[in-house]
């Protein structure tokens, strides 16, 4: 049975992320994820430098009554972008586009826009739209070029435009 956490937002196929407050969140590791936290950050941050499309990294912390490693980030609040008009969506799909290409240049791939579909929940939970735009959250299995080298990064980054384009379809015609 799947151990429950007090402000539970949202539950992976490994982690929790559970709220803080009203500006925070955490990601919560442990057991046999606790080696993954570190990676997480380091890809979370390394995002963040580029530009403002991946959630915010703010801190690693230990809480002792959840024992739990924690990864903390910034609190987003999605919004249904069924509730815009199209012109408006387009322009927050070209802002999207670029900003991931900046990422990709830079040499960050996401690898999840699209859930794999054996997974709980929608197709697209890894894309928010919020009042700052479209954001990505959860970069547990995204990539560094210069940890996969150029030849997995540049398969990676195929991958990530084909669920760009999945997206586009998705976003715009819902």
């Amino acid at each position: 049975m799947t151990k429950r956490y007090p402000k539970t937002l949202s539950r992976g196929a490994n982690n929790t992320v559970i709220a803080l407050s009203e500006t925070e969140v955490a990601k919560l590791f442990s057991e046999d994820t606790r080696s993954d936290i570190g990676s997480e950050a380091e890809k979370m941050k390394f995002a963040n430098e580029v530009n403002g499309l991946v959630v915010r990294f703010i801190r690693l912390d230990f809480d002792e009554h959840l024992d739990s490693d924690m990864l903390v980030m910034e609190r987003l609040y999605p919004l249904d972008f069924r509730a815009y008009e199209y012109e408006r969506r387009e322009l927050w799909l070209d802002v999207f586009e670029d900003e991931l290409e900046q990422l990709h240049k830079a040499g960050f791939v996401h690898r999840g826009l699209r859930r794999p579909s054996d997974m709980p929940g929608f197709t697209f939970d890894n894309i928010f739209l919020t009042e700052k735009g479209l954001r990505l959250i959860d970069v547990g299995i995204s990539a560094l070029r210069h940890q996969v080298g150029d030849r997995l990064f540049d398969r990676f980054v195929e991958q990530d435009l084909q669920e760009v384009e999945l997206f586009r379809k998705f976003f715009l015609t819902r």
